[in-house]
């Protein structure tokens, strides 16, 4: 039998997302839908970072190979 590593469930941010989202639709909390939605954007954030990061250092070094 194979063993299976696999996580189902959510995630922290996303836990964080529905708690923000709970607090807001109960009224204990008044801000903005943006802040309120933040944690859900989380993964994208990190993924475009890391992106962003990556075109950085393929530049420089594209750079300093022309010299």
């Amino acid at each position: 039998m194979a063993d299976k590593n696999s996580s189902s469930g959510i995630g922290t941010l996303g836990l964080l997302g529905v708690v923000f989202v709970t607090l807001k639709l109960t009224g204990y909390i008044n801000w903005s839908w943006w802040y309120v939605t933040l944690p859900f954007w989380g993964g994208a954030a990190l993924i475009l970072s890391i992106l962003a990061i990556y075109l950085l250092g393929v530049t420089i070094n594209e750079i300093v190979k022309k010299r």
